[in-house]
C-alpha cells in the first residue's frame, strides 16, 4: 500500500492539484485542475503519462462542494493506497511562517489576518484548508509559504522609506512566487550545475509576474514587495505605481474598496489594452492597444532585470518560467533583444521551440526556459514534516 500526499494550489478562479507518492523524492501519480470556479466549474485530471483520468463538469459552487468532488474522486482512485496528508500553497506567511508548517486552527487564524495584503489569494487558500478539514477532519494539513523563500533578503533591502515604527508593525518587503523560485533554483542545479550558484535572475511571468535575483540559489532581492501589486505590470495588476496616484484618486473620492478593485482587477495588461489580460490574445491581436500593453510589460521586465543585475553586481544567467515565460517565445525574444548590453545572445531557433537552453554557446549570459512545478515543492515540504 502506497502513501500519497495531495498538493493543492488554490487560486482566485481555479484549484490546481497533484497526487504524489511518498518517497525520498515524491513521485507524481496524477495532476489536474478545477477551473471555471464561479462560472461553471470543470474537473480535469491526467496521470503521470498524460492520459486523461477525468474531464467533467462539476455541479458544486463553493469550495466545500468542489473539494468534496475532488476528494471523492481521489478516494475512488486510490483503491488500495492511502491519502496521508494535504499540502497547500499559502501565498503570505508574514514574519511568523518562514518554513512549511502544520495548519492547526490557530495557524489558520493568524494567516487570515494577512489576507488584506493578498486579497486574490490568501482567503481562497484558507477556504480550501477549512473545506478539507470539514470533509476529512482526520487528514493532516500543511502549509507551504511563498514568502518564506525570500527570508534571505537583507534587512536593508526589505525596508521602505517609512517611519521605523511601521516596519515593526510588519510593513516591509515580503516577496512572493517563492515556491516557483525554490523549484527553479533546485532544477537549475540539475540542468546547469556549473551556473546554478552564480548570479541568476528568474523571471516568473504569468497572470501574476515577478522577478527574483538569486545568488548561491538564495533570494537576494525580488520585485514584489509588501503586497503582490508591486513590480512588473501583470495580467490585471498595475505593478509599481507612484503612490501619489493613489493619494490623488482618494482625494477624488475613490473608496479603499474601489481602489483595491482598480489596482488588482482592472489594471495591468487588461487595463492598458482594454482587450484582454491574456498574453496569447494580445500577441495575436493587430490592435495597437495590444501592442502598447505588450511594450509596457516588456519594458518593465527589462528595467527590473537591469536593476537586479546591478544589485547582483553582474549576471550569469536568466531563467524564464511561468505561463508566459514558458510558452511565449515572442516575449522572451523581445526581452532578450534589450539585454544584449548585458552580454545575452539569444538562440532564435531554440527559443522558438522552447528548448531548455535558449542562449547561443558564445553568449555572455546563459538563458533557460524552465517549467515551474509548485505542486512538487508543496509535496516535498509536506513530506519533510511527516513523522
Amino acid at each position: 500500500m502506497a502513501e500519497l500526499v495531495l498538493a493543492l494550489n488554490t487560486g482566485s478562479s481555479s484549484i490546481k492539484f497533484a497526487l504524489f507518492e511518498r518517497g525520498p523524492e515524491p513521485v507524481r501519480r496524477a495532476s489536474g485542475v478545477i477551473d471555471g470556479i464561479r462560472s461553471g466549474a470543470r474537473l480535469r485530471i491526467i496521470d503521470h503519462l498524460g492520459t486523461a483520468l477525468a474531464d467533467k463538469p462539476l455541479s458544486g459552487v463553493s469550495y466545500d462542494e468542489l473539494l468534496e468532488e475532488l476528494l471523492n474522486w481521489t478516494q475512488a482512485y486510490l483503491v488500495q493506497d492511502r491519502l496521508i496528508a494535504a499540502g497547500h500553497r499559502i501565498v503570505h506567511g508574514g514574519d511568523t511562517f518562514t518554513g512549511p508548517r502544520r495548519l492547526h486552527e490557530d495557524a489558520i487564524v493568524t494567516l487570515e489576518r494577512l489576507g488584506p495584503m493578498v486579497p486574490l489569494h490568501q482567503q481562497n487558500a484558507l477556504n480550501a484548508v477549512r473545506a478539507v478539514a470539514r470533509l476529512m477532519p482526520e487528514l493532516a494539513q500543511y502549509g507551504s509559504f511563498d514568502t518564506a523563500f525570500h527570508c534571505t533578503i537583507e534587512p536593508a533591502l526589505r525596508r521602505y522609506g517609512l517611519p521605523r515604527s511601521m516596519e515593526r508593525e510588519g510593513i516591509r518587503k515580503y516577496g512572493f512566487h517563492g515556491l516557483s523560485y525554490e523549484y527553479v533554483a533546485e532544477r537549475l542545479k540539475q540542468i546547469a550545475p556549473d551556473s546554478a550558484d552564480g548570479k541568476i535572475i528568474v523571471a516568473h511571468l504569468g497572470n501574476g509576474a515577478s522577478l527574483c535575483a538569486l545568488y548561491g540559489g538564495r533570494s537576494v532581492d525580488t520585485t514584489m514587495g509588501f503586497s503582490a501589486l508591486d513590480g512588473l505590470v501583470m495580467g490585471t495588476r498595475c505593478g509599481a505605481l507612484d503612490p501619489g496616484i493613489m493619494l490623488h484618486l482618494m482625494r477624488q473620492g475613490m473608496s479603499a474598496a474601489a481602489l483595491e478593485d482598480l489596482l488588482y482587477c482592472r489594471s495591468g495588461l487588461l487595463g492598458v489594452s482594454e482587450i484582454s489580460s491574456d498574453m496569447r490574445t494580445l500577441l495575436a491581436s493587430p490592435d495597437p492597444r495590444a501592442k502598447e500593453a505588450i511594450e509596457l510589460f516588456v519594458s518593465h521586465i527589462v528595467r527590473e532585470i537591469g536593476a537586479l543585475a546591478a544589485m547582483l553586481g553582474g549576471l550569469d544567467g536568466l531563467v524564464f518560467t511561468g505561463g508566459i515565460g514558458e510558452n511565449a517565445a515572442e516575449i522572451r525574444r523581445l526581452v532578450s533583444a534589450r539585454l544584449t548590453w548585458l552580454g545575452l545572445s539569444l538562440d532564435t531557433a531554440a527559443n522558438m521551440v522552447h528548448q531548455p537552453l535558449i542562449s547561443m554557446p558564445t553568449s555572455g549570459v546563459a538563458a533557460w526556459v524552465i517549467p515551474t512545478d509548485e505542486e512538487l515543492v508543496i509535496a516535498r515540504q509536506t513530506i519533510s514534516l511527516l513523522a
